[in-house]
């Protein structure tokens, strides 16, 4: 069975794809403002996020729906423990914490994980296809901002067994365009993405607060005030 499944997870997503790259939190990254703590904490919950997203895609890997998208190589907790390795010190895993909002991000992948596999699909592409799309312009922006050595802190943001990542996006989406799955399956996807980028903006919007007290009211205020056009950001699905 073919469908337009990539296509409609891109047209679908537009609205909150536009809603991420407008949150404070984003705008400031975009425009070169990072702190370190913040961004620490945000590495903190994706690694949460990443790794229950990762565990139940493996479990499923057989699953008709969702073995068209399982792709170890784009796995982010190896890499993701190396920033955390990096930010807190060798014992990081006694000082992070999943936050509120991480939490119902990860609540979430699990429940669909029990009750419809094949919605790990739209988990997988919004975190994944972002993270494709604008890693090498975020750890440009993360390196200026947080004066990082090249490879140090920024390894969430390479993807070392994809050599040709505009290759491998036109593979991942042919493979959606092949699931077999009806229309209204189709649909429920593209609603689950959409719920998707809703729970990664709320885990941005727990950072405004910390970031405003990094950089002051007026500059936050500066810095947001303006919408951003297209830039790239943390939750993006290209």
């Amino acid at each position: 069975m073919t469908t337009n499944l990539a296509t409609k997870l891109r047209e679908g997503t537009k609205k909150a794809h536009s809603a991420a790259e407008n949150m404070g939190f984003i705008k400031c990254f975009l425009k070169g403002v990072v702190e370190k703590n913040s961004y620490r904490k945000l590495a903190a919950n994706f690694y949460f996020v990443y790794a229950a997203m990762e565990e139940e895609l493996e479990r499923h890997r057989q699953h008709p729906v969702v073995s068209k998208i399982y792709f170890p190589e784009l796995h982010r907790k190896a890499s993701l423990e190396q920033d955390l390795h990096y930010y807190y010190g060798s014992n990081w895993r006694e000082q992070i914490a999943l936050s509120p909002a991480g939490q119902v991000y990860v609540d979430r992948i699990r429940s669909v994980s029990d009750t419809a596999p094949e919605l790990l699909v739209a988990h997988s592409y919004t975190r994944y296809i972002g993270d494709l799309s604008g890693g090498q312009i975020l750890k440009n922006i993360a390196q200026r901002a947080m004066n990082l050595a090249d490879g140090e802190g920024t390894a969430f943001y390479e993807f070392d067994h994809i050599p040709d990542e505009k290759a491998f996006k036109a593979k991942y989406r042919a493979n959606l365009d092949q699931m077999p799955i009806t229309d209204a399956t189709a649909d429920r996807i593209v609603q689950e993405a959409n719920d998707a980028f809703g729970l990664n903006m709320k885990m941005f919007q727990e950072l405004e607060g910390n970031l405003i007290k990094a950089i002051g009211q007026m500059l936050y205020n500066s810095l947001t005030r303006r919408r951003t056009r297209g830039s790239t950001e943390l939750a993006t699905a290209d």
